[in-house]
Formats: C-alpha cells, structure tokens, sequence
C-alpha cells in the first residue's frame, strides 16, 4: 500500500498543474471566456467516458504500470501543448486526450490500491487513500499557483509537464504490486483455549509458539519465518521474535505480541489464505507427530495492585 500510496502522491501533485492553471490557459493563452471554460472542462469529462470504454481494451496490452507511465506521458503532452497557446479547436482536442489519460491513472490506482486490501482494512486504507489523493491535489495546486505567480503560466505549465514525465519514468522503476495474493479468510486458527472467560481488553497479550527444527534446515526455516513475521505485523502484531533454547539449539521459539484479547481473537479472523500458505511452509521444518505447542500469556492483574 505504501509504493500505491507514493505513487498516487507523485503522479497527482504533478499533474495538478493542469487543474490548478486551467482557468488562467482559458483566460490568457487562449483568450477565451467563462463559457470556453466550461468547454474545456466538459472536454474533459467527455474524455473521461471515452477512457473508461476502452479501458479494458488497454489492459489487454498494457499491465498498471505501463497504464500509469502511459498516463503520465500523455498528460505532460497535454499540458506542453497548452503552454504554447494552440487554436482552440486543438486545446479542446488535447483535453479529450486528458480526461482519457486522467482516467485511466484514476481507476488504475483505485483498482491496484483495492487488490491488495483484505476485506478487514479496505475502508481505513481507502480513506488513506483518498486522503493522499486530495492532499497531493491540494498541495500540488497551491505550489503550482506561487510557481505561476513568479514565472508566469506558460513556464509553469512547461515545468509542470517536464516534471510529470521525468516524475512518471523514474517511479516506474517503483513497481506497483499486482494484488495476486489469496486474502480471503483462511478461518484455520483454532479458538484460543482459556481455563476462565478472558475479558477482551485485557492486554496485551503474548504469544509463544515452539517449534523442532534440524539445525540443516535452520537457515531455510529462519528465511520463510522472516515473511511469516511480516503476516503477523499485518494482522495486528506491534512485536515480533524467534529466540533459541539454549540447552536444546533445535527447539526454535517464536512470539509476537498484540495490545489486547479482543485483538487477538480479530487475528483469528484477519489470516489470509495467503498467509496460510506460508504457515504451512513453515510447518513442514517441524519434527514431531504432534503440531507445534501454541501458548497464550495474558497481562498479570495484581488484585490489590492492579494492572502489573
């Protein structure tokens, strides 16, 4: 989410030049009126329908980062083209091309951004989201109006789309994630035993799992653990380790620890099948009829001192 969300920041803050210097293009290097405004801004949207009509014609050869690199040359194409005050039949045709292009790098984000999400935090991370979107909107306006102010329009327009394509080829190399992980459920978990009913904001909560593993497979087992560490961190973990027995260097520790009981009964439910798939490679390094030992150590609460 992080590379969709650097992305979305340097594509927009870019690209809001165009937005934020319209009116003046429409004013003083087109030498149009509020109606011819309006012209250029429904040009737009008709551009915007045409994209998203092809759009899936353009995913048959292009994946989502040659449709935002794509975007990104078009829009600073766009925005060269407006900077050199061209005939008005050919600014509102170039703004057609926009709103295809501006489009396209929308929903390319949107899509990539709600591939990757589990259902659990689809709605806080979308809310981020959006928020980087407007603030990069916001941001971008503000800077491309001073940078205007001082050089005047058409330089700033120019710079504006020098920028977004030097911008939009150096993040390609920034690969945005394809989404291809099963994050569905898994639900493989079984419920936490407990001698009494824990209370759910009792924490934090520490969690010991044991492992037997051959000192051969050590290194082979630390590497997949390594991504099973990530899982944890996703689903709610804020620690994470793997410690040795030192009497006994083949039985392996891992722990992690979450703030409270009810955050770990909502891991239960956050396990991916993706990272059950990993659970699983990690298991086959376990020696034993029996599965690793799973242990659950809740926060001391002293009756007379209170919460130790």
């Amino acid at each position: 989410m992080h590379v969709v969300l650097l992305r979305a920041f340097l594509f927009f803050a870019m690209a809001s030049a165009v937005w934020a210097l319209l009116p003046l293009v429409a004013r003083q290097l087109l030498e149009g009126g509020p109606g011819f405004y309006g012209i250029l801004l429904g040009a737009v949207g008709l551009g915007a329908i045409g994209g998203a009509i092809i759009m899936p014609r353009l995913r048959m050869y292009l994946n989502a980062d040659g449709l935002l690199l794509t975007s990104a040359l078009v829009t600073s194409a766009v925005m060269a083209l407006l900077s050199l005050s061209p005939p008005k039949w050919l600014a509102v045709s170039s703004l057609l091309i926009l709103g295809a292009a501006w489009i396209t790098a929308l929903t390319t984000l949107n899509g990539v951004a709600q591939a990757i999400l589990p259902n659990w935090v689809r709605g806080r991370s979308l809310a981020v989201y959006l928020t980087v979107f407007n603030g990069a909107m916001a941001a971008g306006s503000l800077a491309w109006g001073i940078i205007a102010q001082g050089i005047g329009v058409p330089l700033a327009l120019l710079s504006g789309a020098v920028g977004l394509a030097a911008i939009g080829c150096i993040a390609h190399r920034i690969k945005l994630p394809k989404g291809e992980s099963d994050l569905m459920p898994s639900n493989h978990w079984p419920e936490p035993l407990t001698a009494t009913p824990v209370e759910y904001d009792r924490g934090p909560v520490l969690i010991q799992i044991e492992y037997r593993v051959a000192l051969e497979d050590r290194s082979a087992f630390l590497k997949i653990l390594a991504r099973l560490s990530a899982e944890r961190r996703r689903d709610g973990a804020y620690a994470w380790g793997i410690t040795e027995d030192s009497a006994d260097p083949s039985l392996m520790l891992e722990w992690f620890q979450v703030e409270s009981w009810a955050e770990h009964l909502r891991q239960h439910k956050r396990v991916s099948k993706s990272a059950a798939e990993i659970q699983e490679e990690v298991l086959r390094f376990h020696q034993g009829e029996e599965r690793p030992v799973v242990r659950h150590f809740l926060t001391f609460n002293h009756p007379h001192e209170g919460r130790t």
